[in-house]
């Protein structure tokens, strides 16, 4: 069967993921069905979600994330669980070079933030970094941090496209640089960040300083200082 023809829900038995998120991932998953992948999900719970992307990535490892011991439990091929905290940035930075990650933890500001600040970097070049349940970000019960999940990936969308200046920084935007990110797709209560890949860093790390589009880049970089600030 063409992967265009595989839904994901057919292969979902009780992940208790909301149903228009199926759709969506189809969307943005379908051309990756086959490839070797390393995923990585925070929250396992009842192991639904696991098990569903280990039958829909047939060749990929998958790794749960969550703080409840029991969760051990659904450990299988080619399905490994790590217990731990995703607030805690210690433990977080052991999960390296994963292709695909799935923020579907506790949803908290806290959490949801910490969790992209350690893992977005540590993701691979071109790679896709997912949260979900983002409608937290207006449920005054999941805000202990400020600002908000949606307000920090707002903030995002203008590092994406004006550049992480100082100024940006010193007014508390997200520590991630502007050449990390190359697409964000925002839905209901999902966003969609992809990391870019290498030849897509355009600076000194792709052409020499006598190269003309290293000079164009460096043009670019002044006038966006002089329009920001930095």
């Amino acid at each position: 069967m063409e992967n265009e023809e595989v839904s994901l829900k057919s292969f979902d038995h009780h992940s208790r993921k909301h149903s228009e998120y199926f759709e969506l991932y189809d969307k943005h998953f379908k051309n990756l069905r086959e490839k070797k992948l390393n995923i990585l999900e925070i929250g396992v719970q009842y192991g639904g979600s696991v098990e569903m992307w280990a039958k829909y990535f047939p060749n990929a490892h998958i790794t749960g994330i969550d703080i409840d011991p029991v969760c051990k439990i659904h450990a299988g091929k080619r399905v490994s669980i790590k217990i731990g905290d995703q607030t805690d940035r210690a433990f977080l930075s052991q999960f390296k070079n994963y292709d695909i990650i799935i923020d579907d933890g506790g949803h908290t500001m806290r959490q949801q933030q910490t969790s992209f600040e350690v893992l977005f970097p540590l993701l691979n070049p071109g790679g896709i970094y997912v949260i979900e349940d983002l409608h937290t970000s207006y449920w005054p019960a999941f805000f202990d941090k400020k600002p908000t999940t949606m307000e920090y990936l707002a903030t995002m969308t203008h590092t994406l496209n004006a550049g992480a200046s100082k100024s940006d920084r010193a007014e508390g935007r997200p520590p991630i640089e502007s050449k990390e990110i190359s697409e964000m797709h925002f839905y209901p209560s999902m966003c969609f960040l992809y990391k870019q890949v290498a030849e897509q860093q355009f600076g000194r790390e792709q052409y020499p300083e006598g190269d003309v589009r290293f000079k164009i880049h460096q043009l670019v970089q002044r006038v966006q200082r002089k329009i920001f600030g930095g």
